[in-house]
């Protein structure tokens, strides 16, 4: 039985691609692709010659039920964005939920993606947290801000570089200036880079260095305790004992 293919790409190192992703590409009747010129590079580099169609957020409205009904006739499909796994921020979401709909097989491959390198490496709490991903950019944004205020968990967002600063600071007027902030970018790119800080001191840093590339900025959750507190905390408790 036919079925559809959720297939992470790399999100910047083109090694981090998996033998089985390699494998579902090369074995599919066409590829879905959220930008067939992007996608076509990476096809090129792993020798992989399949049709390419166009699947974004401006046409898979009208495009997914074409794409069920080649999937209910046999032909194998797998879906890519340009980077990352689909459907997390990126086209994915409405074509899984229509197949589930009408009772067609989705298999999603793990693979690259953006949010976990960024959370794991943090040094902030990860056994749980929250995924936002891009915040509202207009409506809904102080809303959606001001209810994660007593988020306890780890929060991860994605931001562009063109907003991250303006984001820092929105973040640092809800949340407050001192609340502590990892902002990872270029993730697995020759300039990857992870800055630590609270959220004034991460914007500051910005302000004054441009910021490039894609960002991941990952918030620690209300009443986790910076270094400082925790050795206050720990000395007490020593003091305490004897």
């Amino acid at each position: 039985m036919a079925k559809l293919y959720i297939v992470p790409t790399p999100i910047g190192n083109l090694d981090d691609i998996t033998l089985r992703a390699i494998k579902v590409l090369q074995e599919v009747d066409f590829i879905l692709a959220e930008d067939t010129r992007t996608s076509s590079v990476l096809l090129h580099h792993l020798q992989i010659e399949k049709p390419l169609r166009s699947h974004h957020k401006f046409n898979e409205h009208a495009t997914v039920a074409l794409v069920a009904e080649s999937i209910a006739a046999g032909r194998n499909v797998a879906l890519i964005s340009d980077a990352g796994t689909p459907g997390i921020s990126d086209p994915g979401f409405l074509l899984v939920r229509t197949c589930v709909e009408q009772g067609i097989e989705v298999e999603t491959l793990p693979g690259a993606t953006a949010c976990i390198p960024a959370l794991v490496q943090s040094g902030f709490p990860c056994d749980r947290f929250c995924f936002e991903g891009f915040l509202p950019q207009k409506k809904g944004r102080n809303k959606r801000l001001t209810e994660l205020s007593q988020e306890s968990r780890t929060i991860v967002f994605y931001e562009s570089p063109f907003r991250v600063v303006k984001c820092l600071e929105q973040l640092s007027e809800v949340f407050g200036p001192e609340r502590q902030v990892a902002v990872s970018r270029e993730l697995t790119k020759k300039f990857e880079q992870t800055v630590r800080g609270s959220l004034r001191e991460v914007a500051d840093h910005f302000r004054t260095h441009t910021p490039k590339g894609e960002f991941v900025i990952v918030l620690a959750g209300k009443g986790l305790k910076t270094r400082e507190e925790r050795e206050t905390h720990d000395t007490q408790e020593e003091d305490e004992e004897q």
